[in-house]
């Protein structure tokens, strides 16, 4: 029995080759069928150039299986999850690495609804049965067939916004070679037929698996210079960046400033609460005090939860919430199954823009200004519980307020910090921010002060 070491916490994702390669894709389809046995299944995959292989030999596991595949061909992510919850089948698979290096590939796997499969709702019994290869024969094999779901897909994205309030806006959007393009195409065309005076300038935005202009993934300052510099020689509005399969998208406002995904967060409960109050949100407990703050002014009710898609989606579908958001650029929507999209915040924001009649950055600097914060840093430990003990026991005797729903969170008043190992890497996670009204201290003397703290 070989060890399979490409299944992680949430998804799969390996090494192309020795983690992954066409002969375990196949095991995982396979496996994936004997377990959940779905009469039918949505596939997908991105723009990878090893992922369309990959997704064919995960399609002939599923019909060994016994199992039907559509397949929805090259996609983003949540073209899978929406499939998965749109159209009469029991589960979807989409073939993507999203941000990992060129010599990676994975899966993200969910069931009926598009609700997840991880580690703790089924991904391990399908490693198990993928390793042994002990797999029944069945009676009747399963057909593939070829589906476009973008036109349901763009027709469900056109219910976040009100095409009659959206005002003359210029975007630069920047797909980043990934799957991103096909989907900003279609809702130009749309935009178009309902007379939307919305222009799109697009910069790299062909579908291109050898990624010309770097792996997408625009959470690193490196990747910003592209999207932010077309901002600012067109004058645009906003620009939007997205990842590999798009699940995440990043936005900059009319100055070309990267804006942290914690103030996203903000502008996108208002968003909802606008449209109708009273409403749900669910936050992660990273960073809060702007959350709290703006779902109080627009009379919604905020929850915290653990940080991680599971866990999110969990406490949205426990609270009803409209919407979920996380600091990491991950936003989950009641109407979208309580899934991750990376369309429907820009389409949001948009919404916001259209209706407030204010630039992009004079919204997120009233946040910033009242609650800075200090943006993740990740430092590379010896071990991380060692070290939140020690940020524990340094603080302790200022009598701060506790809070460990993931990692600890101390609350001094005028400022607070998060600190928490890393669901995916050896790594630990640091946030910090501060009310500026009752503290003049500058977030760097904060910074210093941890960093020195966790390096000592």
């Amino acid at each position: 029995m070989t060890k399979l070491t490409c299944f992680k916490a949430y998804d799969i994702r390996g090494k192309l080759g020795t983690e992954l390669n066409e002969e375990i894709a196949y095991k995982i389809g396979r496996a994936y069928g004997e377990i959940y046995q779905p009469k039918s299944v949505v596939v997908g995959c991105d723009v990878r150039l090893t992922s369309e292989d990959l997704k064919q030999a995960t399609i002939k596991g599923l019909n060994d299986a016994g199992v039907n595949v559509l397949d929805l061909g090259m996609t983003g992510t949540e073209e899978v999850y929406f499939g998965a919850f749109h159209l009469d089948v029991q589960g979807g698979i989409e073939v993507t690495a999203s941000h990992n290096p060129m010599d990676y590939n994975g899966m993200k796997l969910v069931r009926e609804n598009a609700r997840p499969i991880s580690a703790d709702t089924g991904l391990k019994e399908i490693q198990l049965l993928a390793e042994s290869g002990q797999f029944k024969d069945v009676a009747v094999k399963g057909t593939s067939e070829k589906y476009n779901i973008l036109p349901e897909f763009i027709d469900h994205l056109m219910t976040y916004i009100d095409p009659a309030k959206i005002s003359s806006l210029k975007l630069v959007v920047n797909a980043g070679n990934g799957a991103a393009g096909h989907v900003i195409d279609a809702i130009e065309e749309k935009f178009k037929a309902l007379n939307l005076p919305v222009e799109f300038i697009k910069i790299h935005h062909e579908a291109d698996g050898t990624f010309p202009n770097g792996i997408p993934n625009p959470i690193l300052v490196e990747n910003r210079d592209s999207t932010r510099n077309a901002v600012l020689e067109h004058g645009a509005d906003m620009g939007i960046a997205w990842d590999g399969d798009f699940d995440r998208c990043f936005l900059f406002d009319e100055k070309g400033q990267f804006i942290e995904g914690y103030y996203i967060v903000g502008l996108l409960a208002q968003a909802f609460l606008l449209k109708q109050s009273g409403e749900k949100i669910v936050h992660d407990p990273r960073l809060v005090w702007n959350t709290f703050d703006i779902v109080e002014q627009f009379n919604g009710e905020a929850i915290q939860s653990k940080s991680g898609h599971s866990f999110i989606k969990e406490k949205m579908r426990e609270h009803n919430a409209v919407y979920g958001g996380e600091m990491s650029a991950h936003h989950y929507f009641r109407d979208f199954a309580y899934c991750d999209s990376g369309m429907i915040p820009w389409l949001l924001a948009v919404s916001v823009l259209s209706e407030t009649q204010k630039p992009l950055s004079s919204l997120v600097e009233e946040m910033i200004d009242k609650f800075p914060c200090s943006g993740e840093i990740n430092f590379k430990v010896a071990n991380t519980q060692v070290t939140i003990q020690k940020i524990f026991d340094h603080f302790a005797e200022q009598n701060p307020t506790i809070d460990k729903t993931d990692g600890v969170s101390l609350d001094f008043g005028s400022w607070r910090l998060n600190v928490r190992a890393s669901n995916t890497e050896p790594l630990l996670r640091l946030n910090i921010e501060s009310r500026k009204d009752q503290n003049p201290k500058p977030m760097q003397a904060y910074i210093d002060e941890l960093t020195q703290l966790i390096q000592s």
